[in-house]
């Protein structure tokens, strides 16, 4: 029985972290672990240095849904990826490939397909994307994070969680009251705009300062470049521009969350149960899939959402406010929620399905 398995998928960090997560229970079972992904796309830095991996780049188009000469060229890349992928995988063999989407995964995935490898595809977001959209037919099992995503792709699509990483709940919340230079007597307010920051978020709750600091210690991960000297100093106001091992004890020691509406930072917010006010990114900036995932979770409880066209340094001082009069109602809500962390259900699923092919073979 084979036990090599390709994963794939990337542009963003949305669809690597979840892989990153599964890779230490994959290691432990004895999986010879192959990635596939671009050769320039951020999977690149996150993965390329993990150990016991091997990395493999192939060449990647994006098909965009507006009118741009480089659909035209990018054609080419595309037919060119699934040669390469179509050939990576006959040659590599593997008894099951992973997939979280991204225009990387769609060669890897047609060339699985080709040698009759099984694939299981994760969707994130509440609506899947085009590159999933491309992949489900020819992917053996579909799985998402949102329930509204697995009706809409139905066909035996599961709600299944996000993949979320194993030392999330490892922080301390002493710890991160001390990267930040608090000393508890004050609620904890965590603003996260992603791993590049959010400038209008950032600029909104800057401005807000004088309101909250009375009332909140205020941690701010703004994103690289994004610091501002003038709030150098300033009592109960720490900026850090990126966090990755510390991240764990920032989340422990937030007692409110302020954040953009990802997919996988949500799930980790909702596992932890903490508070969240949501200003997603605007429908103009993004396929308005962070609208959606905020609109869902609002709808069952879990959180509450700002527009950011309606956001103001005033609207969004209120809405934290008013998030932190409801917390209870949203932590219980939380508690109450289907799980979150999808990785005992992702993993379970890799294996029955390799183990269908074994029986099969």
């Amino acid at each position: 029985m084979s036990r090599i398995i390709v994963l794939t998928g990337g542009g963003t960090l949305g669809h690597v972290t979840p892989h990153m997560a599964l890779l230490p229970h994959l290691l432990e079972q004895g999986y010879e672990i192959h990635y596939i992904g671009s050769e320039h796309g951020m999977e690149v830095e996150k993965i390329r240095a993990i150990p016991d991996l091997t990395y493999h780049a192939v060449k990647v188009g994006k098909l965009r849904r507006y009118f741009s000469w480089q659909n035209f060229t990018d054609v080419f890349l595309i037919i060119r990826g699934a040669f390469q992928s179509t050939r990576l995988i006959g040659k590599l063999k593997p008894a099951v490939v992973f997939s979280k989407g991204g225009f990387v995964a769609v060669p890897v995935v047609f060339g699985a397909w080709v040698h009759h490898v099984p694939v299981l595809c994760h969707e994130s977001d509440l609506t899947p994307g085009l590159a999933n959209k491309l992949c489900k037919p020819f992917a053996t099992k579909m799985v998402t994070t949102f329930p509204e995503c697995a009706k809409a792709l139905g066909n035996g699509a599961e709600c299944v969680g996000t993949p979320l990483r194993p030392d999330l709940h490892s922080g301390l919340r002493e710890e991160g009251l001390r990267l930040f230079g608090f000393d508890g007597k004050k609620p904890v307010l965590l603003m996260m705009g992603g791993s590049s920051g959010a400038q209008s978020v950032n600029s909104a709750l800057r401005q807000a300062l004088p309101e909250l600091l009375p009332a909140f210690d205020v941690a701010h991960l703004c994103g690289r470049g994004n610091l501002d000297a003038s709030l150098e100093g300033v009592a109960g106001y720490s900026q850090v521009e990126f966090m990755d091992a510390e991240l764990p004890h920032a989340l422990q020691c937030a007692d409110l969350v302020l954040s953009r509406a990802g997919s996988n930072a949500l799930m980790e917010f909702q596992a932890l149960c903490k508070p969240l006010l949501l200003v997603p990114y605007p429908k103009g900036a993004s396929r308005g899939d962070q609208i959606l995932n905020a609109q869902s979770m609002e709808k069952r409880g879990l959180c509450r959402v700002l527009l950011q066209e309606q956001m103001t340094p005033a609207t969004l001082a209120k809405a934290i406010f008013e998030t932190w009069e409801h917390r209870d109602q949203l932590i219980d809500a939380m508690k109450k929620a289907p799980p979150a962390d999808g990785t005992d259900r992702v993993l379970q699923l890799i294996e029955q399905i390799q183990s269908r092919e074994d029986k099969a073979q």
